[in-house]
């Protein structure tokens, strides 16, 4: 079992000091809207890689890219702005401490910020993920799932709200109906106060992880010989 560190939106002071490194975790994962010095504090105090996709109060991370001569945006040298040491997994999938983790960040747009996106902007987005998890399977025969499908938003009608900033993606039905993630992770619907109820997306159990979460998750994806991803503790900062 894998035991996963999962943030999103709210600061917990007990996580942003010391006492965090008895937690003794293999992977942070941070669904978006956090300080960018929190995630690489837990990183430096937990000794383990962190993969994150930004939220839609995050700075724009579109465009960066690393080499050998360091960051590059739109082919110029620049300065990235995202946590040290974390891996962005917005429209990506990678491998990180033995798990497999497919990535969509950001959230509805209703004022123009960054990381915001119509309906159709997303799904033009979450294309690059189906269409790099066939390329995996059907030409690089690598017949992995994806474990954790991690987002900020919540599908839509699946744990989300019906303020225009708070409504969930269409496109992460078909996201998780292809990918068939064991777990999909979301921030952004903040509980206010109230545990939010656990549900369900094609077999995938969607979990709200504002605050933080920690669980345990078999390597392998939603299969019977696997147990499904364990809730060990969780917390929410309001």
């Amino acid at each position: 079992m894998v035991s996963v560190l999962a943030v999103a939106d709210e600061t917990i002071e007990s996580l942003w000091s010391p006492q965090v490194r008895s937690l003794g975790v293999d992977l942070i994962l941070g669904a978006g809207d956090l300080p960018f010095d929190y995630l690489e504090y837990l990183t430096d105090a937990l000794n383990a890689p962190c993969v994150f996709v930004p939220g839609n109060h995050d700075a724009d991370l579109t465009g960066y890219s690393a080499g050998r001569a360091g960051w590059m945006r739109a082919g110029l040298p620049a300065t990235w702005p995202g946590p040290v040491g974390a891996v962005n997994v917005d429209r990506r999938i990678v491998s990180a401490a033995g798990l497999r983790i497919a990535g969509l960040g950001g959230s509805i747009r209703y004022n123009g910020g960054p990381n915001q996106w119509t309906q159709r902007q997303q799904r033009r987005r979450s294309r690059t993920l189906t269409r790099t998890f066939a390329w995996h399977r059907n030409v690089r025969k690598d017949l992995r799932p994806v474990d954790i499908l991690l987002t900020h938003s919540p599908p839509l009608g699946v744990g989300d709200d019906t303020d225009p900033a708070h409504v969930g993606f269409d496109c992460l039905d078909e996201v998780t109906r292809r990918l068939s993630p064991q777990l999909l992770l979301h921030g952004h619907i903040h509980p206010h106060g109230h545990t939010p109820d656990d549900l369900t997306l094609h077999g995938a159990a969607v979990i709200n992880t504002v605050g933080y979460t920690l669980l345990e998750i078999e390597p392998g994806g939603p299969r019977p010989e696997f147990e499904a991803p364990k809730i060990v503790r969780r917390r929410h900062g309001t």
